[in-house]
């Protein structure tokens, strides 16, 4: 049986090319195909999901398995973000709970090649540092630093993934005050952008051009009626005497 792997948003699936020319061939119904793979994955709403279709072209009949989404998925969905940071360095685009990161964490824990629920952790908080995801009002480097210091080992060892709402409401707060942060920095720098770009502007338009001719009222304008008028009695021969 020919296997299908595809990578699709839950819930959501949609016929395509790649798809119809696999299952097409086999004379399963790509239909009722997308009707199931979007009913399994319905959970998954708005979360791009791995997914394989096992199709037996004898019965015509296919089978669905839908695998947890990429931890990058996951992370971006409990944010509400449709992408991570493009500057990750610099620019932050959201700030976690670490009961957030350990749901996360378990939700991938099976498919992860990660020993326990603390390697996992740390998986997940690399990601957040790719993606420049603040945990708990800090770097997310420096969150692995404190899970192995051992700050957090009471959310791990009680698998705490539930948060106050007080809790939420400090850390999107938190955040608020960062991002504004980040936009005044944004704006200072386009602005100092602008003005270096009209200075150069300026400097070009204030540099005559080679060979062009002195503008009227400039000195060297000035002079030039000046020099004429001495090379013209210069070249004068001399009266003869008489």
């Amino acid at each position: 049986m020919p296997v299908i792997k595809l990578i699709v948003e839950g819930g959501a699936m949609k016929p395509g090319p790649a798809v119809a020319q696999q299952l097409g061939p086999l004379g399963i119904n790509l239909g009722k195909v997308i009707s199931d793979v979007n009913t399994a994955t319905a959970g998954f709403k708005g979360v791009k999901v791995p997914v394989e279709i096992d199709a037996n072209a004898k019965t015509k009949q296919f089978t669905i398995k839908v695998f947890s989404p990429p931890v990058a998925e996951l992370l971006k969905k409990e944010l509400g973000l449709e992408k991570g940071s493009g500057s990750p360095k610099d620019t932050k685009v959201g700030n976690l709970a670490i009961e957030q990161v350990i749901s996360i964490a378990q939700t991938k824990l099976p498919n992860m090649l990660a020993r326990d629920l603390r390697a996992a952790v740390k998986l997940v908080v690399g990601s957040c540092v790719s993606l420049g995801i603040l945990i708990e009002d800090k770097q997310a480097k420096d969150i692995e630093k404190d899970i192995d210091a051992g700050l957090y080992d009471k959310e791990l060892k009680s698998a705490k993934t539930e948060v106050s709402a007080e809790k939420k409401a400090r850390l999107s707060l938190a955040f608020a005050s960062v991002k504004s942060q980040q936009e005044a920095k944004a704006k200072a720098a386009e602005a100092a952008k602008l003005a270096e770009e009209a200075a150069k502007a300026a400097a070009a338009a204030a540099t005559p051009a080679v060979g062009a001719a002195p503008a009227a009222g400039t000195p060297a304008a000035a002079a030039t009626p000046a020099k004429a008028a001495d090379a013209k009695t210069e070249a004068k021969p001399a009266a003869k005497k008489k």
